[in-house]
């Protein structure tokens, strides 16, 4: 992984999720629920439920990053799991921010395939080591990602990482 940095903004979010939105309908895929990763997943599923038009999110809570450049030893499904019945036949895109080790990703979509007629995932940034290639990618990069909403640290403390000011 290179020295350098992604560094997206809010502005720039906007638009690689309106573009990532264009891919999919032009792909003809037609989700009946887009399940997000979070946390970071959160934010672009709640951007793609409102381009494409799918009122019908749901939330999987997935740990693996403890750090920049530090994972748990493989990533962890944390309560509530999403009732499979909810998923039952249907078509799920699995959005999240970024494909880095796919870990994350198979994680869940193995967690899906089982229950759901079709899923296919979406994602903001996909890395080449990347375990799941995604269906749905904006960009692809090797470099570490400053996403707007994890590069300040946290406003409450609740894990030694400081405030800021």
């Amino acid at each position: 992984m290179s020295d350098e940095r992604e560094n997206l903004t809010y502005e720039l979010f906007g638009t690689a999720v309106r573009e990532l939105a264009h891919r999919i309908a032009d792909d003809g895929y037609e989700p009946d629920i887009i399940l997000s990763i979070a946390r970071g997943g959160l934010f672009v599923a709640g951007g793609l439920g409102y381009a494409l038009d799918v009122k019908n999110l749901h939330v999987m809570n997935v740990e693996f990053y403890t750090g920049v450049g530090q994972t748990l030893d493989m990533p962890v499904m944390l309560p509530p799991v999403p009732n499979t019945v909810d998923l039952s036949r249907k078509k799920v895109l699995v959005a999240d921010d970024v494909a880095d080790s796919g870990r994350t990703l198979k994680l869940v979509h193995d967690f899906c395939a089982e229950h759901v007629a079709e899923v296919r995932s979406a994602v903001i940034y996909e890395k080449p080591r990347s375990l799941v290639k995604c269906e749905y990618v904006w960009k692809h990069t090797d470099r570490w990602i400053n996403f707007p909403w994890s590069v300040l640290p946290p406003v409450v403390d609740r894990g030694g990482r400081g405030r800021d000011a």
